[in-house]
Formats: structure tokens, sequence, C-alpha cells
């Protein structure tokens, strides 16, 4: 399993890919704490799924792993994944070591 740092670093390039799309008071800090989604978040639906896809990119082309992460088993989660750059890390964490198990 990858380490939850390399995982962040993956989030903090998809952070960088997304941020000249963004307005100015919608960018991203590059921060484990900060909040993407939901109360607080400074991505709206949209940017939402724009950072999502960025970071499925990111995966791929840095870490060579092809993960869908916006699929039932995140929505079904009674706390959403999507909340914080660490939140998400945690989720992929999750999703890789599964994988790895069978």
């Amino acid at each position: 399993m990858r380490e939850q740092n390399d995982i962040i670093q993956i989030l903090y390039a998809a952070i960088d890919e997304l941020n000249p799309q963004l307005p100015p008071e919608q960018r991203l800090e590059k921060s484990a704490a900060t909040v993407l989604f939901g109360e607080g978040g400074r991505l709206d639906s949209l940017g939402l799924v724009s950072f999502i896809v960025a970071a499925e990119q990111k995966l791929t082309e840095m870490a060579d792993i092809s993960l869908t992460l916006a699929d039932e088993k995140a929505m079904s989660r009674r706390n959403s994944p999507f909340r914080t750059v660490a939140t998400l890390a945690e989720y992929i964490g999750e999703r890789l070591a599964e994988s790895e198990n069978g």
C-alpha cells in the first residue's frame, strides 16, 4: 500500500492542476486540512467533480493506479471521503488496500 504522504502529494498535484481554473476565492490550499466540499468547503459540486477527475488522472499518471473515486462505495459512506484532502487520501488508501488484498 502507498504511504499516506505519497497519496497526499498526488492530491496536491491535482490541486495544482485545478487551481488555475478556479476563481481566486475558491482556490485550494495545499494542506491535508483543506476543506474541499461541504460546510466551509471551497468547491461547489462542479468544482468537486473537476477535482475528483484531476485526482484520478494524477493517480494514473504519477502512481500507475486506476481508481474510480466517485462510486457507490464513496457515496454510501456515512462521512463523505470528499470532505478534506486528508479524508480523501485516507479513502484512497483504504481502496488501494482493498484492491491489494483481493
